[in-house]
C-alpha cells in the first residue's frame, strides 16, 4: 500500500487493502490445502458438497447443491461423479421429472463427514489461534456483514 501511495499519493487504498488481505488469506489458506480433509483424501470443495448434504439432513438437486456451495453447475457435476464412483453419495432420479437428480449421502459419506470433521474444526482452530475469541467473533461478524452485502448486490445484478 505504501507503494501505491507514492506513485498515486491523491488515491484512497483503503478498499485495495481489505480485498487484497481477503485474497491473501484465503489463497494462503488453499495452499495449506486442509491437512485432515487432504488425509482423509478430499479437496475442500468435496468436503463442502459432502457437508451441505450432512448439515442440511434431507436430499439436495445438483443445482441446489450449486447454490448452498458457491460452486457452477460443472464444477458440481464433476465432483459428484468423483463422490459417487467413491461410493460416498448416491443419486436418485425424480420420479415425475426424469431430468431431476436427487442426491444424498450414503452411510460412507455420512462417517466420513463425521468422521473428519472433529479434525478439520481443531486445524481451523489451529489456524485462528493467533486471534482470541472475541477477535474470531467480531472478524466472523465483519466478514459476515460483507458476505450478505455481496450476495445481495451480485444477486440483484443476476436477477
Amino acid at each position: 500500500m505504501r507503494q501505491w501511495r507514492a506513485v498515486h499519493p491523491g488515491l484512497d487504498t483503503g478498499p485495495m487493502e481489505v480485498i487484497g488481505r481477503i485474497n491473501r488469506c484465503a489463497a494462503l489458506l488453499q495452499q495449506a490445502e486442509d491437512a485432515p480433509l487432504r488425509r482423509a483424501g478430499l479437496s475442500r470443495p468435496e468436503f463442502d458438497l459432502l457437508g451441505a448434504l450432512r448439515r442440511t439432513g434431507h436430499e439436495l438437486t445438483p443445482g441446489e447443491l450449486a447454490r448452498e456451495t458457491f460452486s457452477s453447475g460443472a464444477a458440481v457435476t464433476k465432483r459428484l461423479k468423483q463422490l459417487s464412483e467413491r461410493g460416498l453419495v448416491e443419486r436418485r432420479i425424480d420420479s415425475r421429472d426424469r431430468r431431476v437428480a436427487h442426491l444424498r449421502l450414503t452411510d460412507a459419506g455420512r462417517e466420513l463427514v463425521d468422521g473428519v470433521l472433529p479434525a478439520q474444526l481443531a486445524y481451523e482452530t489451529a489456524v485462528l489461534s493467533g486471534l482470541d475469541a472475541p477477535e474470531q467473533g467480531e472478524l466472523a461478524a465483519l466478514l459476515g456483514e460483507l458476505l450478505g452485502q455481496l450476495e445481495g448486490r451480485l444477486g440483484a445484478l443476476r436477477g
